[in-house]
């Protein structure tokens, strides 16, 4: 069974990409780009995932993030964190010594708005082009070739990188200068946090209270308590089941990156960085990989 729902793809002439990172979110999107007809080198740091990858979808893997860059008109890039980033980007074995002048990379990590600044100056001093572009849509999205992307950067190269970008995406869209991705993810995240923590609370609320609460659900999810964290987690809350989806620790992460970014800009979070310190409890319980709706474990 294939890794990737089937999706119809826009006719796009074929470019040379490259993707780094094969994780749950970069293996899929990978494959969607070599299913739309780009032939497509991986690099991922455990060389087993590349394997697995080229297995499904063909192309080729390379052994370090130069060599998978290296001719490649665009290269995607979706890892752990900025430290991961700079790792795959910068140094002799970065994607950046590898690839040509004119060349775009486009990375989809969930990082700092100041790592981004710092890498889109470090490509273009070499005649390249950075965009950051987090990404929406969880693991589900990715699979079926539906995320939606938010990015930051110069919008000539980013018109260069949208119509292969949609063989994964929803919506592709450019927020603002090199930084405005990642600072747009910020507010989904924060909107995320509230929505999750009030869903949890609810939830714990009508059980108390001795509720039907799948058919609750279903009453005010046609009404104004509708949100996607209703309809897609909702009743997995109820069922305590938190086996897929986003993971605390993942949340933890970019919540962090959240409150510095508050920190640095004067933005109040009270809301957020309670919810933070939920998370942590989460954590303390031994839920770090749990989906993100496990904060109602706290409330039980």
């Amino acid at each position: 069974m294939s890794s990737i729902a089937s999706k119809t793809y826009e006719s796009v002439a074929p470019k040379k990409v490259a993707f780094l990172g094969l994780g749950v979110m970069g293996f899929p999107m990978a494959g969607h780009l070599a299913r739309a007809g780009h032939p497509v080198t991986v690099y991922n740091r455990s060389p087993a995932k590349a394997q697995a990858w080229m297995a499904e979808f063909g192309g080729s893997a390379k052994a370090t993030p130069r060599e998978a860059a290296m001719g490649a008109d665009i290269v995607f890039s979706c890892v752990g964190n900025d430290d991961d980033l700079r790792a795959v980007t910068l140094g002799a074995d970065g994607a950046f010594a590898g690839m040509a002048p004119g060349s775009v990379l486009v990375d989809h990590t969930t990082a700092s708005a100041d790592v981004a600044r710092e890498l889109y100056g470090a490509a273009k001093n070499l005649g390249l082009a950075f965009v950051d572009a987090p990404v929406s849509g969880g693991q589900a999205g990715a699979q079926n070739g539906l995320l939606t992307v938010m990015c930051g950067g110069d919008a000539a190269e980013f018109e260069k990188v949208q119509p292969v970008a949609m063989a994964f995406s929803r919506a592709f869209t450019l927020l603002g200068a090199s930084g405005a991705g990642q600072l747009a993810k910020m507010v989904n995240q924060i909107c995320i946090a509230g929505l999750v923590q009030g869903l949890a609370e609810a939830i714990a609320f009508g059980q108390k209270a001795g509720l039907n609460m799948p058919q609750v659900l279903d009453v005010i999810g046609k009404g104004a308590a509708q949100s996607w964290q209703l309809d897609n987690r909702g009743k997995t809350m109820v069922a305590d089941q938190f086996d897929f989806g986003f993971a605390v620790d993942w949340m933890r992460k970019d919540l962090g990156l959240v409150l510095d970014e508050a920190r640095r800009n004067g933005a109040r979070l009270p809301v957020t960085a309670l919810v933070d310190q939920f998370y942590a409890d989460v954590q303390a319980m031994g839920g770090n990989r749990l989906d993100t709706s496990s904060l109602i474990k706290r409330l039980r």
